[in-house]
């Protein structure tokens, strides 16, 4: 019998990661339950008709009857109801720690503000390129207890501080937190809160990568690893060597590679291949396979993405920056020979633009503002252009450019002032780009 045979269990919130765990307990023979919040939740239809379902809010007895509850991720456990059924001895869990419970292959686990779909992207593809079976889930795209219903010996795993904050025996074969900048303030009191959900990750891994340029990603926690690494520009066992105006990615005193050489652009970017490299050495992947997934990778789309490359000019797709700290991430440490030309603008949502002003008033960089708050951004330097829209702004630009020089559209907007979405807006720059 296993411990969740005839065992009461409310999963509350469905979705794609609700029904991944009514799945899961289904298959280990539980009495089922499954409360939502939200009146119409997404998934109610695929629920079946036998497994009573709650909507529109908590139901307190049920929680209390259980003997386990399944919190969503979007639910914190400082919720009444939850703190109630806590008081009541009812076990509280969410669905990454009934995935670390029936996983018996080794766990990457990759955290962070910022880049954490690019690095576990990287990893996966990474440990693919040596044939390992690996699987990619949780905090991206697939609901971590369905990579149960495949044979995998490797599975790595995005998740967020939601997440981590109901997991208590991840385990990970290596871990990382990339980086901490205050985010779901919403959700947590204050940033020390929200840093300490992220360290989680690190408990009893036996690989804690840690970036020494970020204080807020190493403490105690990761002394409680068997081992930890470290990346940084300097100072680190994964760093970046800048010589005579060249730079390269290195794995202590090895070249890794020429950035010139990989197909992700922008020291974010690269902090983000270096921690990716040692976690996936941390579980055995050759430095071969590595270089030939940094060489072929390109990114995900329309984040930092090399959009297109022609006589010396690289053009770089950052749609995905719809706000403020997106961009300034993109343009801090950006290594540039020539000039850099860089496209701003859409809808601001109120934000105050000020934080890039440092930042785009320097000799080498020239705006190009466009859209409903174009006038804003442009009045942030004094070597700002402004049009109506980004095709203007692009025709403009073009017979100016000369070899060394980086087009980049990292507008700090988002996009529905003039776009559908911020991949038409990324779509459309790739398409401009190419235009001769």
């Amino acid at each position: 019998m296993n411990s969740y045979q005839n065992k009461t269990i409310t999963i509350i919130g469905l979705g794609k990661t609700g029904l991944s765990c009514v799945d899961y307990l289904q298959s280990q023979y539980a009495n089922i339950r499954v409360m939502d919040t939200r009146k119409n939740p997404p998934g109610a239809d695929q629920l079946s008709p036998t497994i009573p379902l709650h909507t529109g809010g908590l139901n307190q007895q049920w929680l209390n009857e259980s003997d386990m509850i399944i919190i969503s991720p979007g639910l914190s456990v400082k919720t009444a109801e939850i703190q109630t059924a806590l008081s009541k001895g009812v076990e509280v869990i969410g669905d990454i720690e009934l995935f670390c419970r029936a996983a018996t292959k080794p766990i990457v686990a990759i955290t962070g503000s910022n880049g954490k779909s690019t690095v576990t992207t990287l990893v996966y593809e990474m440990a693919k390129a040596v044939g390992v079976k690996v699987g990619m889930g949780g905090n991206i795209g697939i609901p971590a207890l369905s990579l149960l219903q495949e044979e995998y010996d490797l599975y790595v795993l995005e998740l967020s501080s939601f997440q981590l904050e109901t997991t208590y025996h991840l385990n990970a074969a290596a871990a990382t937190v990339l980086n901490v900048t205050e985010d779901h303030m919403d959700r947590y009191e204050n940033l020390e809160e929200y840093r300490q959900a992220k360290l989680r990750i690190y408990h009893n891994a036996a690989v804690a990568v840690v970036n020494k340029e970020d204080p807020l990603t190493f403490g105690e926690r990761e002394n409680q690893a068997k081992q930890c690494l470290s990346f940084a520009e300097h100072h680190a066992d994964y760093w970046l060597k800048t010589e005579e105006g060249k730079q390269y990615l290195m794995v202590k005193d090895e070249v890794l590679l020429d950035c010139e050489e990989v197909g992700l652009v922008g020291r974010h970017n690269y902090m983000n291949i270096l921690a990716a490299t040692a976690l996936a050495q941390a579980v055995g992947i050759n430095l071969a396979a590595i270089r030939t997934v940094l060489r072929q990778f390109k990114g995900l789309e329309h984040r930092f993405q090399l959009a297109y490359q022609e006589k010396g000019v690289r053009w770089i797709n950052d749609s995905k920056a719809t706000n403020v700290g997106s961009t300034v991430a993109a343009l801090t440490g950006l290594f540039v020979e020539g000039k850099l030309h860089l496209l701003l603008g859409g809808d601001g949502k109120g934000a105050d633009f000020s934080e890039l002003a440092t930042l785009v008033n320097q000799p080498h960089i020239i705006c190009y503002c466009f859209g409903r708050d174009g006038a804003l951004l442009a009045a942030l330097s004094a070597q700002s252009h402004l049009f109506d829209t980004m095709e203007q702004a692009i025709g403009f630009l073009r017979p100016t450019l000369k070899k060394g020089d980086i087009v980049l559209l990292s507008p700090a907007c988002a996009s529905l002032d003039q776009f559908a979405s911020f991949e038409k807006r990324g779509e459309e720059f790739s398409r401009l780009a190419k235009l001769n």
